[in-house]
């Protein structure tokens, strides 16, 4: 089957038949419309319709209707249940069969005469063939409503009226309806489910789409957003360890298995089961049965049980329906579809003509909202008598108002509605209609009620999928208030739903996103599933298993619904199988080796020795132990988050964005920090993966201890922020990232910050301890605990306080935290080599501990020192593994070796870029790297923010100037500009532009002997430094600061005129300074060129060579000319006369845009920040 093209043309016929359907609505709405004279009580039908849903929603049933209809008469012609055909051709034929008989003369028995009248032009029209075989489709349909009313409504149903108008042409939703259907695709019912979930594809897009806008999940579409149709190996997994392993342990010599690949025999024996006599006994429940496909599937299994138990082949199907299969949904185009797929399966054992006889009907509940007014109450206590109008009875009728939300969540009050159903159904009151409507109101509760009884031996369920955060508030309130503490997704609330709808000894099989296992909020799910009850086995698929196209991170598992705590359930992990076409294989090989690798045994007992009771099932009992011998990691240390600042817009900044004398680098306490009267303290904000030390990137606004933040309300009052964990800002600690796509990471951090919600800490409760919890976390232990602990990623303060706090000798702990110290430091000397550290001094090329003759001399004698710590830090990291390995007995394991790759220094390329690449890639990225940071601390030389004769940042403050400079550096080796402004510029243009300072630069750092030797090592790095500098340089500046330059690029709309200024230095007089000074000295430079080439170009003695490119050249002056000189007068002179002033403590951000169009655009600095 290509899933591909049902996929394509289910899309496409989606919108077709939209497009029809809402064509013909506006030709039948029409007020002379000949439909409001010859229906009118469809038209009535459908005037009601649209006024209590909407047009749209009409217009979406009407469509998903005729597409039911449609896939279903295809699925039935190619089966050979209908005759003739109706809508498929025989044979090669083009024209539907039912169509070409008519055309010969053969109607249908009972159709109108109409048709024949059509077709022998007695009745004139403009298209009869299509007109007689519009008819005969409804003809067809009508005829089918008797065996299959679920998806064949009754006559005059005003989806006739909507019918589509093009059904026989070659692109006609028919003709394509037959090519995506081969007739050897039909052979299982199984592709109308597949069908139905890429129908409604787009609009589950669309719904996830909506959430991302913090739109809710409304009622009506939580079958778009939940429906998932299950791969067929994992239903027969499911139904065959649940309704099959029920029949075996009740019949031991029973040879069921025998069918059934995907069994799982029990590791031990049982005893504690739902003992069943005889097959009619055994009630199957899926309560989100979609499009039925565990139904159809439990339907072959059932027959197989009554065939092996001697019944008879003609009675079978029947007896299945009316006794064994019950589906409850809350999709009405869903709940006919599993209707139909279980017709199919009778209709395939018992032949058309007995199917047709068959009086039993799919037992499938659609939930319905039915509500009741008080008056409307007397009247149902007038329906059901007095006797069994009790408080119970009352309660449940009121509990369906919101079926269409709450589904088979909703828990009936009465506890036997069958009876009551009995009783109710019994009662005549033909003669009243108003009482009549109330007996069919009740009666529909009641069969819902009924449906969602405790009275089933075996449930199985792809439960839908949806968190509370994405629900409507109803949902969300309701689930809050019934399900709480399974009411972090409706997949929860259905878990805890069915193991209340289970028999006690029963079984059930179910899927669900495998989140369930792990983390924190789903503990209650874990412990009702291995305190009261016991998982048999578990089978979690590879991210792929469903399509290769789709990532859907779930597992399956069954359960038997009695007390075992020390059984031992199978577990097969296919995580390591790519792909959904390998899946079934590798399950199946389990099953047959109970040696692969892949295959696990685990108890709750087994589970409980963990702490939270994570499903471990892989863990070794060595590994298990380690969590009974060894306390957890909160015993010695103390995980918390830090603050939420509830608008990082607002509080947060790059450290690199404020002013130094406003921020504070050094508090030890909150009084310290308040009493330093900055309003900026560093802020860990978790960030990259980087071990030991760094990722020192933003400062937050916690002047005054923090009162801005700790008073920032909303509207109503409600506080936004959380700053919470307030006793441990700015104490020493070891901290992380919350969320991260790798190996867990931990950084030393020696106080001073104020710990974020994203970048959790724990501090140790002895201060000795700090070096020890940092090389516990960083180790490959942690990690290899981490992974049970915290599947998902999310390192939050639970899972990591969780942790065994391993038991460690006097020498080893000596040897760790020597390694640990030598390790934190080589990390912040690598940290601190960089200008966005706020603790950089100088570039390492210019250490005299690397300097040599010449600039690659240099940076070789600097690569060969990044090397050697790259190579220490990974022994020491090793030799750290290797100690907590050995103190936790996990030799069997793990090994101590670390990848080159996670050794995070920002100097080891094969960290900074990966390994993908070769290693010769990585060298010729990393020398244009240095080269491209040697350039820029050269520019940051030139402003003033940096100097070759002081250390660390000299102008950081707002509207310093080269008199500030020399206060501190008075005798200076490399005088920066005086100005702010740097022209940058395709020629020499100015004599101080950005070449020229650059050329000076390197003369003072390396000397006049080899300029020109290191001036072409940098260009074979980089390229052509002027080139680097008017087209790249800007670029990489912006992604070294993170979208935050701190140098400005003023830019015209084609990059004719470019110049930097630093932000620092900026005052209200810049721009007119840009102006005066550069800009307009420009453009009369450009004014005099052109007058040269001008005079050139008609120059006789020039050659016609010469006189060409002058005349090109002129052309291209004169339209740099035009651009700067709309420039002048539509930017820059209007921003020079504002003279805007510029808060650095605003940030680049809200400081950037006042400038407008005068500046080079950033993508993405209007992003949020996170």
């Amino acid at each position: 089957m290509d899933t591909n093209a049902l996929k394509k043309f289910a899309q496409a016929a989606r919108n077709l038949l939209i497009d029809q359907v809402t064509a013909k609505l506006a030709v039948v709405l029409d007020p002379a419309s000949s439909a409001r004279r010859e229906n009118p009580a469809a038209m009535k039908s459908l005037d009601a319709a649209i006024a209590q849903i909407g047009k749209q929603q009409v217009i979406e049933q009407v469509a998903y209707t005729w597409f039911n209809r449609f896939t279903a008469l295809r699925f039935m012609d190619v089966n050979g249940y209908t005759n003739p055909r109706v809508v498929s051709p025989e044979g090669d034929a083009t024209r539907p069969e039912i169509l070409a008989e008519a055309m010969a003369g053969n109607l249908p028995e009972g159709a109108p005469a109409t048709i024949a009248a059509l077709l022998d032009g007695r009745s004139p029209s403009r298209d009869p063939q299509g007109e007689a075989y519009r008819l005969l489709l409804v003809h067809a349909c009508n005829a089918w409503h008797k065996p299959m009313p679920f998806l064949f409504e009754k006559v005059g149903d005003y989806t006739e009226l909507l019918m589509p108008e093009d059904l026989l042409s070659q692109t006609s939703i028919l003709a394509r309806l037959r090519d995506a259907m081969p007739e050897d695709d039909c052979k299982d019912v199984e592709i109308i489910g597949w069908l139905y979930q890429f129908y409604i594809s787009e609009k589950k897009d669309q719904v996830f789409a909506g959430l991302k806008k913090n739109q809710k999940i409304t009622a009506e579409n939580i079958p778009a957003a939940t429906q998932l149709f299950t791969p067929h190996w994992i239903v027969r997994y499911l139904v065959e360890n649940s309704l099959g392993r029920l029949w075996l342990l009740n019949r031991p010599g029973s040879k069921l298995a025998e069918r059934m690949d995907y069994y799982i025999a029990p590791e031990e024996p049982e005893t504690d089961f739902l003992k069943i006599g005889k097959p009619e006994e055994i009630k199957l429940c899926d309560p989100a049965c979609g499009s039925g496909h565990m139904l159809t599937y439990a339907f072959d299994l059932l027959y197989a049980i009554y065939e092996e138990e001697g019944y008879e082949a003609d009675r079978i199907p029947a007896l299945i329906l009316a006794n064994n299969l019950t589906g409850v949904e809350i999709d009405d185009r869903a709940g006919a579809l599993a209707a139909f797929a279980l017709a199919m399966k009778a209709a395939a054992r018992l032949g058309r003509r007995r199917f047709l006889r068959m009086e039993a009907k799919p037992d499938i509940v659609v939930l319905q909202n039915v509500s009741f007014t008080p008056a409307e109450m007397q009247d149902v206590a007038a329906v059901v008598g007095r006797d069994l109008f009790t408080d119970e009875l009352r309660e449940t009728l009121g509990q369906f108002e919101q079926a269409k939300n709450f589904g088979s969540l909703i828990v009936p009050k009465l506890r036997d509605p069958a009876e009551t159903l009995r009783v109710v159904e019994a009662r005549d009151f033909g003669g009243d209609l108003l009482l009549k409507e109330v007996q069919e109101r009740v009666v529909t509760v009641l069969r819902m009620a009924e449906a969602l009884s405790p009275k089933y031996h075996v449930v199985v369920a792809n439960p839908p999928y949806a968190g509370g955060k994405g629900l409507n508030k109803v949902l969300a309130a309701w689930l809050y208030g019934s399900y709480r503490g399974y009411n972090s997704d409706l997949f929860a609330a259905f878990i805890k739903r069915i193991s209340g709808i289970v028999l006690r000894g029963g079984a059930s099989g179910l899927m669900a996103p495998f989140t369930w296992m792990f983390i924190s909020s789903y503990e209650d799910i874990r412990k009702l599933l291995t305190e009261k009850n016991h998982i048999t086995s578990l089978v979690r698929p590879e991210y792929h298993a469903f399509f290769d196209s789709a990532y859907v991170p779930i597992c399956a598992f069954t359960v038997q619904h009695s007390k075992a705590p020390d059984k031992q359930g199978v577990f097969i992990d296919l995580n390591d199988f790519v792909g959904a076409d390998v899946q079934s294989k590798y399950f199946l090989e389990a099953i047959r080796d109970k040696s692969v690798a892949w295959r696990h045994q685990g108890s709750s007992t087994d589970f409980h020795k963990v702490p939270g009771s994570p499903i471990a099932y892989w863990l070794s009992s060595r590994a298990l132990s380690v969590f009974e011998i060894n306390d957890p990691l909160s015993t010695f240390a103390e995980p918390r988050q830090g603050l939420i600042t509830g608008d990082n817009d607002r509080f947060l900044r790059q450290w690199f964005e404020t002013e130094k004398d406003r921020a504070c680098f050094g508090a030890s306490s909150r009084s310290e920090a308040k009493n330093s009267k900055k309003r900026w303290f560093p802020h860990h904000k978790g960030g990259s993966f980087r071990k030991w030390f760094g990722n020192h990137e933003f400062v937050v606004d916690w002047e005054n201890d923090g009162v801005r933040i700790r008073n920032f309300f909303d509207d109503n009052g409600k506080l936004r922020s959380r700053p919470q964990n307030l006793e441990y800002y700015f104490r020493p600690a070891a901290t992380w990232t919350s969320l991260t796509v790798g190996s867990f990471n931990a950084r030393i951090c020696r106080g001073g910050f104020v710990y974020d919600a994203k970048g959790p800490m724990a501090k140790p409760i002895e201060d000795k301890d700090l070096g020890l919890l940092t090389a516990l976390l960083n180790s490959s232990s942690s990690n290899f605990f981490l992974k049970l602990l915290a599947p998902t990623m999310d390192y939050n303060q639970g899972p990591v306080g969780r942790l065994p706090w391993a038991k460690i000798t006097a020498g080893h702990r000596t040897a760790i935290e020597n390694n640990t110290s030598s390790l934190v430091q080589y990390a912040q000397s690598d940290w601190d080599a960089y200008e966005t550290s706020w603790d950089f001094t100088t570039l390492p090329l210019l250490s005299p501990d690397h300097r040599a003759g010449t600039l690659e001399a240099t940076y070789a004698r600097l690569r060969t020192h990044w090397q050697g710590m790259t190579d220490e830090m990974q022994r020491l990291e090793e030799e750290n593994n290797r100690i907590f390995i050995d103190a936790y007995g996990l030799q069997d394991e793990l090994t101590p070796e670390v990848p080159i790759e996670e050794i995070t220094l920002t100097c080891n390329p094969a960290y900074r870029y990966g390994v993908k690449g070769t290693e010769e890639e990585r060298e010729t990225r990393l020398r244009a790297d240095t080269m491209a940071e040697f350039l820029s601390y050269a520019v940051g030389c030139m402003f003033g923010r940096y100097s070759l004769d002081a250390p660390g940042l000299i102008l950081a403050n707002q509207g310093e100037t080269l008199a500030d400079y020399l206060s501190r550096v008075p005798e200076p080796s490399f005088l920066p500009d005086e100005d702010n402004v740097i022209p940058v510029l395709d020629a020499d243009w100015f004599a101080d532009d950005i070449v020229d300072r650059f050329r000076k630069f390197l003369r003072v750092t390396f000397g006049e002997a080899h300029f020109r030797e290191n001036l072409a090592f940098i260009e074979a790095q980089i390229g052509d430094i002027r080139k680097y500098f008017t087209r790249a340089f800007y670029d990489d500046h912006v992604k070294r600061y993170k979208k935050r330059p701190i140098y400005w690029m003023f830019s015209s709309p084609k990059g004719t005129f470019q110049a930097l200024i630093y932000m620092h230095r900026y005052r209200p007089d810049t721009v007119s300074v840009l102006l005066n000074d550069y800009l307009r000295e420009f453009i009369r430079k450009l004014e005099a060129e052109r007058a040269r080439l001008e005079k050139l170009s008609d120059d006789p003695a020039a050659t016609q060579t010469q006189r060409t490119k002058a005349l090109k050249d002129v052309v291209v002056i004169a339209k740099q000319l035009a651009e700067l000189e709309e420039w002048e007068r539509e930017v820059i002179f209007p921003l020079a006369q504002a003279k805007i002033e510029i808060d650095l403590d605003d940030g680049v951000k809200r400081n950037y845009p006042l400038f407008g169009a005068a500046l080079k655009p950033i993508k993405g600095l209007e992003a949020a920040d996170e």
